[in-house]
């Protein structure tokens, strides 16, 4: 007997279809020009590369160049001077200069990261590691304020060890430096992103003892970010970029290590594709990566109670969350 299909069934047929023409219609046409600026190159960033290296910015109407900033607060400025349209940053970075008399202020609209992509290594290999052991040790942090070491903190905190009391963190290293501080002897324990860590655990010159991201929790950690006059005077823009981010997200959690690894290569020109893999798959093991662009309310308080407790804001500064975030080009996108 012939099983015809419903009519419900053959509409959703049609419709993802139709799905692509629709994505190809929507483009912006002429294509809109972006200035873009990523906060660090890392493999923590797998969706963004793979939205560029597979067109999906293209399909979208966007023409995008990409800078790397070599930090958030570098980041932020870019975009504050208007030598940047969109980046990719830490979303304390918004929370600060909400607080600050800067007349441009920034809104996050579409997210990235579920959590911080950094890894605690240790010198030494460690049977069974836990957080006490760093008390009294140095560690290699991050720039203060910023995102990375506020997780780092909020970890250490969670087990029992006061980061201002128990521990020597070393948060003066500059960015492009971390690394070779590192092989030169600083530090006891760091914290590193891939492919940095991978590296060094390769090299046999740290072994990884932790995910500080597993430890904190689902935070948003990396977001895309603009000025309130830009998505003023660009809605379509912000909403074609949102539509790729949700598309990239949707893609990389569907799709296996070995797959996304030659479509980021390009990138990180003279690594190992092996290792590139393996990267990939650690982040995937600890669901780093978001799968909706949506920043949400209570992601943006948590990520304030982290700032407050490790002091570099008062609770009194709090932001409302629609002051900093703008909510729906990602809701629409879902």
């Amino acid at each position: 007997m012939k099983f015809l299909p419903s009519p419900r069934l053959a509409a959703a047929a049609l419709l993802a279809l139709l799905a692509p023409l629709a994505a190809q219609a929507e483009a912006l046409n002429p294509p809109v020009k972006i200035r873009y600026e990523e906060v660090v190159r890392s493999i923590l960033y797998v969706p963004k590369y793979v939205a560029l290296s597979q067109g999906y910015f293209k399909d979208a109407g966007l023409d995008v160049s990409m800078k790397t900033s070599q930090g958030t607060d570098k980041g932020m400025t870019a975009l504050l001077s208007g030598s940047a349209d969109i980046v990719l940053i830490g979303p304390e970075a918004s929370i600060y200069v909400h607080n600050s008399e800067s007349p441009v202020k920034p809104k996050i609209f579409a997210g990235l990261t579920a959590t911080d992509g950094f890894f605690l290594l240790a010198r030494k290999p460690v049977e069974k590691f836990d957080w006490s052991m760093l008390k009294g040790k140095e560690v290699i942090g991050f720039r203060p304020g910023s995102n990375p070491i506020v997780f780092l903190e909020t970890a250490l905190r969670k087990h029992g060890v006061d980061p201002q009391k128990d521990v020597k963190l070393l948060n003066n290293i500059g960015i492009p430096a971390r690394a070779g501080a590192w092989m030169a002897g600083q530090g006891e324990y760091g914290i590193f992103l891939e492919p940095e860590a991978g590296e060094l655990v390769r090299n046999g010159k740290g072994y990884i003892v932790a995910s500080v991201g597993h430890e904190v929790g689902q935070v948003d950690y990396t977001v895309f970010t603009a000025t309130d006059k830009y998505i003023r005077d660009n809605p379509k823009v912000i909403q074609a970029w949102t539509n790729v981010v949700a598309r990239a997200e949707k893609y990389v959690k569907d799709t296996p290590a070995a797959t996304l690894t030659p479509q980021i290569m390009s990138y990180f020109p003279g690594m190992d594709q092996a290792a590139v893999t393996e990267a990939i798959e650690r982040y995937k093991q600890y669901q780093i990566w978001k799968t909706t662009p949506l920043v949400t309310a209570e992601a943006m308080n948590q990520l304030q109670d982290m700032l407050i407790a490790s002091a570099v804001m008062k609770d009194s500064a709090r932001v409302k969350y629609e002051d900093v975030v703008v909510a729906d080009f990602a809701k629409k996108a879902q």
